[in-house]
C-alpha cells in the first residue's frame, strides 16, 4: 500500500538550490548523476503541493486527487522548441476546480528570482471565448467590478494574459469594453520573492492568494455554465 506523503507546509532552501544547480549544468549526464538529489527535493516540493492541495480544499473544492498529481514533470517537450534544453529549471504544478460549473485552474510556480502564484482561463477555446466576449459586450460592469475591487488590485494589481491588436471579429471597434473584449487570455498573477516562498507563512500566503481569485473565477464560471435566463447550458 503506497504511503501518503509527509506532511510538509514549507519549501527550503535546498529546493531552489537543486534548481541553481540544474540550470548551471542542464544536461542529461549532470542529472543522472545528481538524481537521487532530484528525487529528495521534488518529494519535498510535493508533500507541499499536497498541503497546500488540503488549504484549497478548505474554500474551494478540487478535482485533483492528490499533491503527486498536481505537480509537472521536470522534463521539458523539446520537440518544437529552439531551446533544447532537457529539463525545467523551476518547480510547478496546477490545480483543477472539480466540474463544469466551477472553471478556471489554479497553477504555482517556483523557480528563484521568478516565483508566482497564478490562475483564471490560460487557452479558452473558440466557444468559451465567444460567451465571455459576448458578456463582457452586453455588460462589462459585473468585471469591471471585480477588477477595481481593493482586494483583487493588491493581490493581482490587473488582469493579464495575450491581447488582442484589433478588434475580435463580430464585435464593435468602439465599444467602451474594447479593452476587455481583446483579451485572449484570462490571467491572474502575484509574484512572490524568494524570502517569502521560503517563509513559514507562504503556505498560508498561496492559499489566501488562490482564494483571492474566487470572485473572478465564480463570475467566469456563470458566464460559462448558464444562460441569459440564468439556466444550465
Amino acid at each position: 500500500m503506497a504511503q501518503s506523503p509527509t506532511k510538509q507546509t514549507q519549501l527550503f532552501p535546498s529546493n531552489f538550490a537543486f534548481l541553481n544547480k540544474l540550470k548551471n549544468h542542464n544536461d542529461r549526464d549532470w542529472f543522472n548523476a545528481n538524481k537521487e538529489e532530484f528525487q529528495d527535493e521534488q518529494q519535498m516540493v510535493t508533500a507541499f503541493a499536497e498541503a497546500l492541495l488540503q488549504e484549497l480544499n478548505t474554500h474551494d473544492v478540487i478535482e485533483t486527487p492528490s499533491g503527486a498529481k498536481s505537480v509537472y514533470r521536470i522534463y521539458r517537450d523539446t520537440r518544437f522548441s529552439k531551446d533544447k534544453t532537457p529539463y525545467k529549471t523551476y518547480w510547478s504544478g496546477s490545480f483543477k476546480r472539480a466540474t463544469k460549473y466551477r472553471r478556471g485552474g489554479y497553477y504555482f510556480h517556483i523557480e528563484p528570482g521568478n516565483s508566482f502564484i497564478g490562475g483564471g482561463f490560460w487557452g479558452p477555446n473558440a466557444d468559451d471565448l465567444k460567451l465571455i466576449r459576448e458578456d463582457i459586450s452586453f455588460d462589462s460592469a459585473p468585471m469591471r467590478k471585480i477588477l477595481n475591487s481593493e482586494s483583487f488590485i493588491s493581490s493581482f494589481e490587473k488582469l493579464k494574459g495575450e491581447q488582442l491588436k484589433t478588434t475580435p471579429k463580430g464585435f464593435d471597434a468602439n465599444s467602451e469594453a474594447i479593452d476587455l473584449l481583446r483579451y485572449k487570455q484570462f490571467l491572474l498573477i502575484r509574484k512572490f520573492s524568494d524570502e517569502a516562498v521560503l517563509s513559514s507563512g507562504f503556505l498560508k500566503e498561496a492559499s489566501q492568494t488562490f482564494k483571492d481569485m474566487r470572485p473572478f473565477l465564480d463570475y467566469m464560471s456563470e458566464v460559462l455554465t448558464t444562460d441569459i435566463n440564468g439556466l444550465s447550458i
